[in-house]
């Protein structure tokens, strides 16, 4: 009867660990956090950081490191996001907990209009020193996702000896109607590159753009389809989607180039009024660790943490030549050159 009982007794222990792996292992601070964002409704997060797969994925990992706490996305583009939180304000709904943007500029403005919650995350520890200047001073919003526009190509079309090694090259009559980009006025992204591109080589650049014919999608991952359609050659495009397209076995590749990578620095921040506050905490928590920059690496996105090793055919961020406007750059840029994107290519 004794030995029935130990192995009765054993195999309880071993069904609640299987039950809740992490929570022994969790401290104190965290295991609060968790009970309490289990008694909330499900989180909704407005997020332009991913693809959709992508998205899905972080929040799948989300939900298999604390069980029982539902999350739930809603993908667009920056200026989307920013307009559908804009609205539910206006209209008294409060539906997102989080917002994740691609455009840095949304932040400050969010910050000075009161949407944003003070929250520093225990785990901010765990964070790259690359980005921690980015955060903001004040802990209303942080960097939880970081990625790099490049020179990318459809490799059936284009040799590797022939593709494009530096932005300007982009210009070149040999590639008229086979360049394409997305556009300012819908993808951070794309605005930040925009406002990069005009700090190195002025509007000029987009004007001697324009007479390539470039197609323009919105998000920047538009590039990405129309390369593997072969309806353009090239593009100025995302290194994460990019590459994770080639791993599928897409024609896809990409080049760093010479002049700069653009680096994308994609913030995230827990609104005042959030329905779910304690599992938007669990959530940034969960963007810092190492958990969910295994999820970044793995689907060729950049990590966040320290301690996590890159895949084949990507760099280390700290072996590329990266260039990116200041924020001041940005938060006046980007108004800008949506009017200039407009005028020059009439979309």
């Amino acid at each position: 009867m004794g030995r029935l009982c130990r192995v009765t007794l054993a195999l309880l222990a071993l069904a609640l660990a299987g039950a809740t792996p992490a929570l022994a292992q969790m401290p104190a601070w965290e295991k609060e956090l968790y009970e309490a964002a289990k008694k909330e409704k499900g989180l909704t997060i407005y997020t332009a950081h991913y693809a959709t797969e992508y998205a899905q994925a972080i929040c799948d990992g989300m939900e298999k490191k604390y069980p029982g706490v539902k999350c739930n996305f809603i993908r667009t583009t920056a200026q989307v996001a920013y307009q559908r939180l804009s609205q539910d304000r206006a209209a008294g709904l409060k539906i997102a907990s989080v917002i994740s943007s691609t455009d840095l500029s949304h932040f400050p403005k969010m910050k000075a209009d009161g949407w944003l919650m003070k929250y520093r995350p225990r785990k901010l520890e765990q964070m790259l020193d690359n980005y921690k200047p980015y955060n903001d001073p004040d802990d209303t919003y942080f960097v939880t996702s970081a990625g790099l526009v490049l020179i990318t190509y459809n490799n059936q079309v284009v040799k590797d000896s022939e593709a494009p090694r530096k932005w300007t090259d982009l210009l070149e009559p040999k590639w008229k109607d086979k360049v394409s980009i997305g556009h300012p006025a819908f993808s951070g992204y794309v605005g930040t590159w925009v406002v990069q591109m005009r700090k190195m080589y002025g509007w000029d650049f987009f004007a001697k753009l324009e007479k390539n014919k470039p197609q323009i999608g919105r998000s920047i991952n538009d590039t990405v389809t129309m390369l593997n359609a072969k309806e353009r050659w090239v593009a100025a495009g995302p290194a994460a989607t990019t590459l994770e397209s080639k791993d599928k076995g897409n024609p896809v590749s990409v080049v760093y180039p010479e002049d700069g990578a653009v680096l994308m620095i994609s913030p995230t921040g827990i609104l005042i009024d959030a329905p779910s506050p304690n599992a938007a905490k669990l959530h940034m928590e969960y963007l810092m660790s190492k958990e969910a920059s295994e999820v970044h690496v793995k689907l060729r996105g950049e990590a966040i943490a320290k301690g996590v090793k890159v895949l084949p055919g990507a760099r280390e961020l700290d072996a590329v030549k990266t260039v990116r406007p200041t924020l001041e750059e940005i938060d006046k840029g980007i108004p800008e050159v949506k009017e200039q994107f407009r005028d020059t290519f009439g979309i």
